[in-house]
Parts: structure tokens; C-alpha cells; sequence
């Protein structure tokens, strides 16, 4: 061969192997005779061989042809197979992983659900879960190394990103289960009164609560600052502090083992938690991640949330 062959001439050396003449040829790929005479003369040229010869019988592949033809199939279905099949997603078959940036609280109320679907309509799949300060979650997204960013990400909202609510959850404060006060809700003077514990974790949900208590001109004692919401159960379940939550990890804590209790905070307006699933713009319409999108919006909603059932214990 004494130049770069075009691929689209090999459907058609394929089609004159098979039809046996030039007519045919063209009614099959629905083009012109001379488009295809034309097509077969650069085939002849790229391989320096006549590759079909006029018989009685009709178009009669050369030897050359006869060797070109069993490779050019091959090409063809890879092709199909490797590239085309590549433009479509089918999660039964994908053997990817999903990554999704949450935060500890978000890998609580989303990742079990996430993978069980999972395991039934993509069980060759598999989940990475990350946690990245802001620049480099925007990073990940956009480099495509992070599929979604599932919970309160407020540096997200830009024109960069796409998003989409799931459902609100709101906060509630931890106690030990037999704490002297047992009401269902705090007062606001019990609630100023108490000593209480902050968590500032990687997650950008605790701002919220925070932010409020600003905006009230409200300072509760802080006795502790942690970045853990794990060491609470121990820390609550042995003291007379308080610490105010998203209240499914309140609902975790206290349907557990734990010696903790759940209590309403004394404000009838503690700011609400929007959850959302964000994407960048640049995977809006990959279908791989389309077909993500889909899964996460159908399990989780204001309807279906499992941790709204109650909103105090």
C-alpha cells in the first residue's frame, strides 16, 4: 500500500466482495455508480492492485482483495464495538467507577442506598468516595475525575456547575439519653444555658447553624471544637454538654447503641439544609453521567427521604 488509507473506503471493498459488482454495491450503500467507481479506483490506487476484475461471473476479488477483506471486517467491528458502543452507557455491562464527593454526613444518608441500587442495575460497577477542600472539588469535577458532589456545597453554585435539589434536612441538638432535661424541645434559655460542642468538619453544613446563631445575636458556651461528628456519641453520652447536628446524624446516634437522645432546637426557624446533586457543565450531556444523575434523583427526595420520619426522639 503506497499511501494512508482512508477507513470509509473499507465498507465498501467490503460491499463489492460481497455483491460482486459495482451496481449492487451502490443500491446496498445507498450511494452513486460512479461514487462507487470512484471509491474503488482510490482503493486501487492505496493498495497498487486492481482488487476486483470484471468476469463473466462479475466484479472477481484479486488475491489481494481476498486478503484485504477478512482484516477489514475486523477493523469495522472493533470500530463499532470499541468507539461507536463507547458513545452509549449501559450500566448492566460498565465495568467504571463512580466517584462522589460527600462529606461524612453525606456518606451516611447517601452512599448505602447508592450501592445497593448499584449492585442490582450495574454490578460490575464500583464507588470512590472523596472528600476535597473547594478548589480541588471544583478541579475533580471539571477534570471529570469526580462524577457528582452530593450534599451542601455552597462554593458550587456558579455558572460552572449544574445542580439539582434532592431534598432539606434540618438540625437537631444532641443529649445524653438521661440528661436532667426532658422535654422535647429546648428553651431558648436552656439552650443558652447549656455548654455545648462544635463540630467543624469538612462539610459545609455546620456553617448554616452558625451563621443563624449570628444573625440571633446568640452565643452559646462552646466548651469543645472538634472536626469529628463520630466522637460525639462518647463526648454527649458522658456529659451534660449539647451539640446541634443534622439531624440525621441525630437520628443515627440515637436509634443506635449510644446513650444519646435527640431534642428539637428553641427556634421555630433554624435554617433549613438544602441538599443537591452538582455536575459540571462539561459533563452535562455525557451519558454515562446522565444515566448517574438519573439514579441519584429517583433515590432521593423529599418523598422518599428516609431520615425525615421524625424530628425528634
Amino acid at each position: 500500500m503506497n499511501q494512508r488509507l482512508d477507513l470509509n473506503l473499507l465498507p465498501i471493498a467490503i460491499a463489492l466482495y460481497e455483491e460482486r459488482g459495482v451496481s449492487r454495491t451502490a443500491t446496498r450503500l445507498g450511494m452513486s455508480q460512479p461514487a462507487v467507481s470512484a471509491a474503488l479506483a482510490r482503493l486501487r490506487k492505496a493498495f497498487d492492485d486492481p482488487l476486483f476484475v470484471r468476469t463473466a461471473y462479475g466484479m472477481e476479488p484479486t488475491p489481494r482483495a481476498q486478503a484485504l477483506i477478512a482484516p477489514a471486517r475486523d477493523v469495522l467491528s472493533r470500530v463499532e464495538r470499541d468507539v461507536l458502543s463507547g458513545l452509549g452507557f449501559d450500566p448492566a455491562t460498565a465495568n467504571t467507577t463512580f466517584t462522589f464527593a460527600l462529606s461524612d454526613v453525606g456518606e451516611m444518608v447517601f452512599l448505602p442506598r447508592i450501592l445497593e441500587r448499584l449492585r442490582s442495575v450495574a454490578p460490575l460497577a464500583s464507588v470512590r468516595s472523596v472528600a476535597l477542600p473547594p478548589n480541588e472539588l471544583r478541579d475533580g469535577l471539571g477534570t471529570g475525575e469526580i462524577d457528582l458532589a452530593i450534599g451542601y456545597f455552597p462554593d458550587l453554585e456558579t455558572t460552572n456547575f449544574f445542580q439539582q435539589r434532592l431534598f432539606t434536612h434540618h438540625f437537631c441538638c444532641l443529649l445524653r439519653a438521661n440528661h436532667p432535661i426532658a422535654s422535647k424541645q429546648l428553651s431558648r434559655k436552656q439552650f443558652l444555658g447549656l455548654q455545648h460542642v462544635a463540630v467543624h468538619a469538612a462539610g459545609r453544613s455546620q456553617e448554616l447553624f452558625e451563621r443563624f446563631l449570628v444573625k440571633n445575636k446568640m452565643r452559646p458556651k462552646i466548651v469543645l471544637v472538634t472536626p469529628h461528628f463520630m466522637s460525639l456519641p462518647t463526648i454527649i453520652g458522658k456529659s451534660d454538654f449539647c451539640a446541634t447536628v443534622p439531624h440525621a446524624i441525630g437520628m443515627f446516634f440515637s436509634g443506635s447503641w449510644t446513650n444519646i437522645k435527640t431534642v428539637l432546637p428553641p427556634f421555630p426557624d433554624t435554617p433549613q439544609i438544602v441538599l443537591k446533586q452538582h455536575w459540571h457543565r462539561k459533563a452535562h450531556h455525557d451519558l454515562r453521567n446522565q444515566w448517574l444523575r438519573r439514579l441519584v434523583s429517583e433515590l432521593f427526595t423529599q418523598q422518599s427521604d428516609e431520615w425525615k420520619t421524625r424530628r425528634s426522639h
